[in-house]
């Protein structure tokens, strides 16, 4: 089991959002950045935990920890196929 740390702005998808999806699941999707996008594709497995953390909030945090619930998958409607799906669950309460 690895540990991974991904980032959100609280006023795009915060931890809230997360605990009030529906079964607390969500994917994480929009990742640009090539080198994240390769170990969130390659690296991430079910059963990782995740720390989500607020950037650009006051003050910036770890808020809550999370856990992978389904392998990435490339995003069809992106054109790019930069845009991972990666399914993730909140496991432990801010």
């Amino acid at each position: 089991m690895k540990y991974w740390l991904i980032k959100s702005e609280p006023k795009v998808f915060s931890i809230d959002d997360l605990a009030k999806a529906k079964n607390q699941v969500t994917y994480w999707d929009g990742v640009r950045n090539y080198q994240a996008r390769n170990y969130i594709r390659d690296e991430m497995k079910i059963g990782d935990k995740v720390i989500f953390y607020h950037s650009n909030a006051e003050p910036p945090s770890a808020t809550g920890i999370c856990e992978v619930v389904k392998e990435a998958q490339r995003d069809h409607s992106d054109k790019y196929w930069n845009m991972i799906l990666n399914l993730m669950k909140e496991i432990i309460e801010k």
